[in-house]
């Protein structure tokens, strides 16, 4: 059963490793979005924005809804925005750590 578990953890932390892909998720986190709109927000073209969502939704982490020939995406769980939020929090811990490591280095040089 953990074994289970771990899997389905490693499989949704492979999803998230992707530029492309977080930055979607990123863009859905502000609202639902078609194709069209996702190409021109990331400023990529259509191919690799469809591939990247592809990924996404396999691993269940974006929903889709047909408006007529239009398919809008959307984020599947609200809790994707703060697991983001939270990436990003220690993203910067981390790159304050870094530069104040590198002002003690030039100090003391």
């Amino acid at each position: 059963m953990d074994r289970n578990i771990h899997q389905f953890k490693a499989e949704f932390f492979k999803a998230l490793a992707h530029p492309m892909r977080i930055r979607i998720l990123e863009v859905l986190s502000e609202g639902e979005r078609n194709v069209n709109e996702l190409q021109a927000i990331l400023g990529s073209e259509g191919s690799a924005v469809s591939q990247q969502l592809a990924v996404l939704r396999s691993k269940n982490l974006v929903s889709t809804v047909k408006e007529g020939t239009t398919v809008v995406y959307s984020l599947r769980d609200p809790l994707i925005k703060e697991l983001l939020a939270v990436a990003k929090q220690i993203f910067n811990n981390h790159l304050v750590e870094a530069i104040s490591v590198l002002e003690v280095i030039q100090k003391q040089n």
